[in-house]
């Protein structure tokens, strides 16, 4: 392949062998989500990992990169809503609700849990923002303010200024705990529900750039890595993992329409 070429790609096990054998220039960037912004606000890469809701409000918005059927990263996001205080899913509205930015994925996943399987009506909840959204043309909705400059979202939920987050992480401070109880069980609900997964990040070519052999080395790289449950390749494989992720990113009110899964691979 093209030794030119711009990548970005994070280390997982899925991408050991790509890494190893593409000839790209890799962006030396340890957390890939970091680079985002110039993924689809520069255009910087001509490969690059980047999740789902980025990719979808980047189609929305006209941005020319092209998805691969290849998930990287996928995990359930009902850990991830936390609070210092006991909170039910349902109390949230009308209370502060922490999260690094309106748009990224993680967020976006939960509020549609909120919404969904706990009848949380998300106009009536004040979100409080730290980022701007990766792409720029996004606008966050009314409800959603700016923390100050600043502000930690940690130390606002322990000091009583947010009543909940979402956070990237399962926290390490023990006096943040889970608002949906029993994530793990709830998580399995909800597979069993939608029948699908809920996808993080995936890999975007520019659309001039012939994506086919990106995508049999990355089919490579996951045979070698054993095929991980949690990196599905192929449309079909995907198909219900995306239609739950376009029907997420629509229903908030994101995206224009829901899209066909086959618009994603034009």
């Amino acid at each position: 392949m093209n030794a030119r070429m711009k990548a970005l790609l994070g280390d997982y096990p899925v991408t050991r062998l790509f890494k190893q054998k593409a000839g790209f220039d890799f962006a030396d960037v340890k957390v890939p989500n970091t680079a985002f912004k110039r993924v689809v606000r520069d255009l910087e890469f001509d490969v690059a990992e980047l999740a789902i809701v980025t990719y979808l409000l980047a189609k929305a918005h006209g941005k020319p990169l092209r998805l691969l059927p290849a998930v990287l990263t996928a995990r359930f996001q009902h850990p991830f809503l936390v609070s210092s205080r006991r909170i039910s899913p349902e109390e949230l509205e009308g209370r502060r609700v922490g999260q690094r930015s309106y748009s990224v994925t993680t967020a976006t996943w939960v509020r549609g849990i909120l919404e969904q399987d706990y009848g949380v009506d998300l106009s009536k909840v004040h979100w409080v923002t730290f980022e701007d959204p990766h792409v720029a043309e996004f606008r966050d909705p009314p409800n959603a303010e700016r923390a100050p400059a600043g502000k930690d979202i940690t130390a606002m939920l322990l000091a009583g200024e947010l009543d909940a987050a979402i956070v990237g992480e399962v926290p390490k401070d023990e006096r943040l705990k889970p608002v949906i109880a029993d994530p793990a069980a709830a998580a399995q609900a909800w597979k069993a529900k939608h029948g699908a997964i809920q996808i993080n990040h995936m890999v975007v070519t520019r659309k001039n750039i012939p994506s086919k052999d990106v995508y049999d080395l990355l089919v490579e790289s996951r045979k070698a890595a054993g095929n991980p449950e949690m990196s599905p390749f192929g449309i079909e494989e995907n198909r219900r993992n995306l239609e739950a992720a376009i029907d997420c990113v629509f229903r908030q009110k994101m995206i224009p329409r829901r899209y066909a899964v086959e618009e994603l691979f034009e």
